[in-house]
């Protein structure tokens, strides 16, 4: 069945750990107190890497910056639609420098990028799917930032609501499989966004609080391949049972700050 699947290939973005700490806590998964084992981050984070490469996809990479802990989490950065560049405007200070330094990258690799207005915090909440923009709203990213976006790229955007504090950021509690069908946990977002998910996705694969609660909607998905969690056992089963091709990937030093694996991974849409 996986022989249905089509892998496409990708360009993505990352950012070496070299720096990356608990600093601060600004969602439920953060401890300062908790120490970072930043070799293990380092040889968790190479090991993805080296996955994306040999499944064909290319990686580029941003230079790290003292002080900057979280710079690790590229998807945060930017969401990128038809080679145009939507930025970022963090809502914790502390992590507001990371724009500056990925704005550069964007704008030396020849791309024009657009600052944001309001409270936006790319990938982490802008989901792009192939014909519109699933949009996060509720801990960070403002429905004010949703209405920018719309405007910038000019394809629909729809606002989903999520509600419990583990799943801050839309990445974490949903992820796009191809251009039919996404993975999420319903009980992240309100009522009513449950309701237009199930509209938009009556065949969407649903996932489990422990699912999720394992970073495995933090995914990433080349249209075959699913690079997932390896903790997300019942989820990765499912989703071969769909199909497609589970591939573990471990970065559980990266949920001690609320981080998985598309966290750590912007994509560069041509």
């Amino acid at each position: 069945m996986s022989e249905s699947r089509v892998q496409r290939r990708r360009r993505f973005l990352v950012c070496e750990p070299r720096h990356f700490a608990v600093q601060y806590a600004i969602n439920p998964w953060m401890h300062p107190d908790v120490r970072v084992d930043v070799d293990l981050a380092q040889e968790q984070w190479q090991s993805l890497i080296s996955t994306y490469r040999a499944h064909g996809h290319t990686v580029d990479a941003v230079e790290p910056v003292p002080g900057l802990p979280d710079m690790v989490f590229a998807a945060n950065s930017a969401v990128v639609v038809n080679g145009r560049v939507f930025g970022s405007f963090f809502h914790a200070a502390e992590r507001r420098p990371e724009s500056t330094h990925y704005d550069m990258w964007f704008k030396a690799a020849g791309f024009t990028v657009h600052r944001p207005e309001s409270v936006c915090e790319g990938e982490g909440d802008l989901v792009w799917t192939g014909r519109y923009v699933l949009a996060g709203t509720g801990f960070r990213t403002t429905r004010e930032a949703h209405r920018e976006v719309q405007e910038f790229f000019g394809h629909p955007v729809i606002s989903l609501t999520l509600v419990d504090p583990y799943f801050y950021h839309l990445d974490t509690a949903l992820f796009v499989l191809d251009e039919d069908t996404v993975v999420y946990y319903p009980e992240a977002f309100s009522p009513g966004s449950r309701e237009v998910l199930a509209r938009l996705y009556p065949d969407a694969v649903l996932a489990t609080r422990d699912d999720a609660m394992a970073f495995g909607l933090n995914s990433v998905s080349d249209g075959r391949h699913v690079f997932i969690a390896p903790q997300a056992e019942s989820l990765a089963a499912r989703l071969d049972d769909h199909g497609y091709v589970p591939v573990p990937v471990d970065l559980s030093e990266f949920q001690k700050a609320g981080g998985g694996i598309k966290c750590c991974t912007q994509e560069i849409r041509p």
